[in-house]
């Protein structure tokens, strides 16, 4: 009730101001409990989740806030997309609020400031909760394998898990590392640069995929040792939308991405089986459609631009729906009801 006549104000200061006030606020607020395990708590790639809900990457781009987000309910907290060197990302403005479509059109563009300084702050950083990290690639790089080797070598000893993100739209290129050549050269060269006692690395990959994609990723993900893939990031695609924000380029995510990030979850699900944990992310705003996702094969959810209309106590209320959804349907467990659907 307090974010919704607070909201008004916040929409006022203008997306990014809005975003850096809700930072610096969490900066500065007392840490919250962690959430407890209970029913919810599930085990993914080695790492125990108090509950499946995590925040995506993308709203803590700088690992400033990781543990006040981690007392607002979430199960895990995913910092980032962070690159080796300091990114101010694309020209202003480059972040839209939809509110007729409850969703978010984003071309940042990796804007973060830098692996060095993100090191710093989980170097500092108490470890309480479970951190992913998200790393990227500069949009300047000369050699974009390079650039992720980079990332995981320095913050992979602070993180539980690192994601390796080549699945933004608004870095131009990126998304050419899904290709199948490029994919299986940047898996071997992670594989080759990790080390014993490194956390377990997850592949975040598109909504806009054309056949036979999904097959091709999960074997290279599989063979390269990859523990779980993120599917889905924003989309280029264009539904039906109400806004006059419509037309800006850039990622779409929100409500209208829900139905197709959960078909290319279940187009992933009936190529991987149970072999390959899935984390189900895109379009998540309630227990309902957390628990459709889980159905569906994710082991995982994650959701970001759902806060924005929602607010702080959005995790909360969808980690008690889920306990009373799990319930209604008769699983004593989140690893039993994956991909029961």
């Amino acid at each position: 009730m307090l974010y919704r006549l607070a909201s008004p104000a916040l929409f006022a200061l203008g997306t990014e101001n809005a975003h850096r006030l809700a930072i610096r606020a969490l900066k500065v607020a007392p840490s919250l409990p962690l959430a407890r395990e209970g029913p919810l708590a599930t085990e993914v790639a080695g790492i125990r989740f108090a509950n499946p809900l995590g925040l995506a990457a993308g709203f803590d781009k700088n690992a400033e806030a990781a543990n006040a987000l981690l007392g607002l309910g979430f199960g895990f907290v995913e910092c980032g997309s962070i690159t080796p060197r300091p990114q101010a990302g694309n020209p202003r403005p480059r972040l839209f609020r939809l509110a007729q479509d409850r969703a978010v059109i984003n071309r940042m563009g990796f804007n973060n400031a830098g692996a060095a300084a993100a090191l710093a702050r989980l170097r500092d950083r108490p470890r309480r909760g479970v951190l992913g990290v998200n790393v990227g690639a500069n949009k300047d790089s000369a050699d974009r394998i390079d650039d992720y080797c980079a990332g995981v070598r320095m913050l992979a000893p602070h993180a539980d898990y690192i994601t390796v993100n080549i699945s933004s739209p608004n870095t131009p290129g990126l998304r050419d590392l899904q290709a199948e050549g490029e994919l299986a050269a940047l898996l071997a060269a992670l594989a080759a640069e990790r080390r014993a006692g490194d956390p377990p690395v997850f592949l975040k990959v598109a909504p806009d995929l054309a056949p036979g994609d999904h097959e091709r990723i999960v074997r290279a993900a599989i063979d390269h040792g990859v523990a779980a893939l993120i599917v889905s990031n924003t989309t280029i695609s264009r539904p039906a939308l109400r806004s006059p924000l419509a037309h800006e380029s850039g990622g779409l995510s929100g409500a209208p991405l829900r139905d197709l990030a959960l078909d290319q979850l279940r187009r992933f699900r009936a190529v991987a089986g149970p072999t390959l944990p899935l984390v189900g992310v895109g379009g998540i705003a309630s227990a309902a459609d957390a628990w459709a996702r889980i159905r569906a094969g994710a082991s995982l959810i994650q959701l970001y631009s759902a806060l924005v209309f929602e607010g702080p106590g959005l995790p909360r209320r969808i980690v008690r729906g889920l306990e009373n959804l799990m319930r209604r349907d008769g699983f004593s467990s989140i690893a039993e009801a994956v991909g029961s659907e």
